[in-house]
């Protein structure tokens, strides 16, 4: 594995999560070298054939060399392989990269946590994350939006009615991929070229415009394999693995966006996660209805739960509980 340091900024912030790891009892799972984002300089071929022997989200077996050089090389700029690229138009004096990192989930409905959420450096989102109407609850802001293209194109599907139609579309927004096959390649090329998908399930005719028509390269990023793959092998040992899941599990896409926050933020507050007392929220907190939290086989719900409980309990995070 190659040694990268933390996308993350400067470490000057004298409460940073990094000097906390130690004294926990995660201090045998973090690693500060981990790569959090690939881009243009992880891709060559020695690099292509270390992560050709792992297949979905952890590694390269679904790319094609070519595919997968073609798609890194647009991310080529200093923005792709940074987590806060402009950290230091931001920061105003602060040594400390506070950050909101927003589930979906129903806990949120009623929390008046908004303008708390919205007062953070950067706030993260998922998936299906509806603000219009919800702002009181769930702030207006969106820093960093993590989804892969399967995940957001569901969400569209799932939750239009609830309001989600899309993705964030701000200034301020970067689109954080987590890649599952070649189609998230794909449209990282597309998008960042301006240029239709050219094959597959997602091919257009002409350019996408998931993002704003007038994305650039700077604003996207894409999860390592190697990072989601050490999530997996050291924050979740899932029985999920152990049950014949194993070649489709993968920690929830919440999942790694909350531990990317973690290596690359210094202070990280975390709304709308699943607490003990779950049971009394419904799925998410724009459902109408008491909807109950489904699981799946390819996640393991109950393992993030007790890796979020345990993160609040050592400090390395302040997660949002009712009870």
């Amino acid at each position: 594995m190659q040694i990268y340091p933390l996308s993350g900024p400067p470490q000057t912030c004298p409460d940073a999560l990094t000097r906390k790891w130690s004294s926990t009892g995660f201090n045998g799972s973090f690693l500060a070298t981990i790569p959090v984002l690939q881009w243009a300089k992880d891709v060559n071929l020695q690099q292509y054939q270390r992560l050709k022997q792992y297949g979905g989200t952890y590694g390269w077996a679904s790319m094609d060399y070519e595919t997968l050089n073609a798609t890194l090389s647009v991310l080529n700029r200093t923005a792709n392989h940074q987590m806060f690229d402009d950290w230091q138009l931001r920061r105003k004096g602060s040594q400390c990269v506070r950050c909101a990192v927003v589930g979906n989930g129903g806990i949120l409905n009623g929390s008046g946590k908004g303008r708390e959420i919205d007062s953070h450096h950067y706030v993260f989102r998922t998936n299906g994350a509806v603000l219009n109407g919800f702002q009181k609850d769930v702030g207006t802001r969106t820093t960093h939006y993590t989804f892969s293209t399967n995940t957001f194109k569901n969400s569209m599907m799932s939750y239009r009615k609830q309001g989600y139609s899309g993705p964030p579309l701000s200034e301020e927004t970067r689109y954080v991929f987590l890649p599952d096959h070649d189609r998230d390649y794909l449209l990282v090329k597309a998008v960042a070229t301006h240029t239709p998908v050219e094959r597959g399930r997602d091919k257009t005719k002409t350019p996408p415009t998931y993002f704003g028509e007038d994305a650039t390269a700077e604003k996207l990023k894409m999860y390592h394999p190697d990072f989601v793959r050490y999530l997996r092998n050291r924050f979740f040992q899932s029985h999920a693995q152990k049950k014949g899941y194993k070649r489709i599990y993968r920690p929830s896409t919440g999942s790694v966006m909350l531990l990317a926050a973690l290596h690359t933020c210094d202070q990280v507050s975390a709304y709308g996660f699943m607490t003990s007392d779950y049971k009394k929220y419904p799925n998410h907190y724009y459902d109408k209805t008491l909807s109950k939290v489904r699981f799946f086989a390819n996640h393991d719900y109950g393992s993030e739960l007790g890796l979020w409980q345990q993160l609040h309990k050592d400090g390395l995070i302040r997660l949002y509980m009712r009870s």
